[in-house]
């Protein structure tokens, strides 16, 4: 491999590596604009997007420990890799949703760090809620417990305040007759 190639080749399997996720699409019969329009809504997700010929995309991919790639690798292939505040959900939704106004650019193949994505996959990933959403839902199912224990901790010392209470405030009631 030439020089210049091997250059290419590192420093886009640096950037997988580093990346928390990559997808890779066909973006067969987009347009010019088309493209500069998704690497726009892309880079909104933290996210780039690169057209990359095959083959340093396969040695690129083999570098980073993502040899599974070679069976997506054919036909005009561009590969969405995000930096390290990307959300996968978020660059999947872009991608999806550009493939749905646009008939084109289709999901061939992912990964999400060693864990490879078939496109279903990727769908699906792509229907979860935003990173941060699903922080807050996290958060929110952890305290939760906190509360519930709390609540049926303090119980049964309100229930017995209660009854005492109903107790004391009870009547007496008054025996017929007077006292024996």
């Amino acid at each position: 491999m030439r020089a210049e190639k091997k250059l290419i080749v590192n420093e886009l399997s640096q950037q997988i590596g580093a990346s928390p996720f990559v997808l890779i699409t066909d973006y067969t019969k987009m347009t010019v604009t088309e493209f500069a329009t998704l690497r726009k809504k892309l880079r909104a997700a933290h996210a780039e997007c690169h057209v990359v010929k095959n083959t340093m995309l396969r040695h690129a991919a083999k570098e980073a420990g993502l040899s599974e790639f070679d069976s997506a690798l054919s036909g005009m292939t561009a590969v969405v890799i995000g930096d390290a505040k990307a959300d996968i959900s978020a660059a999947a939704k872009i991608l999806k949703q550009f493939t749905k106004d646009s008939e084109k650019n289709k999901v061939k193949l992912g990964a999400m760090g060693k864990q490879l994505l078939q496109p279903a996959d990727v769908d699906a990933v792509a229907e979860l809620p935003p990173l941060d959403m699903l922080r807050a839902q996290l958060i929110g199912l952890l305290q939760t417990p906190a509360t519930r224990i709390a609540v049926v901790l303090g119980a049964p010392a309100s229930q017995l305040a209660r009854v005492i209470k109903a107790y004391a405030d009870k009547p007496v009631p008054a025996t017929a007759g007077g006292t024996a």
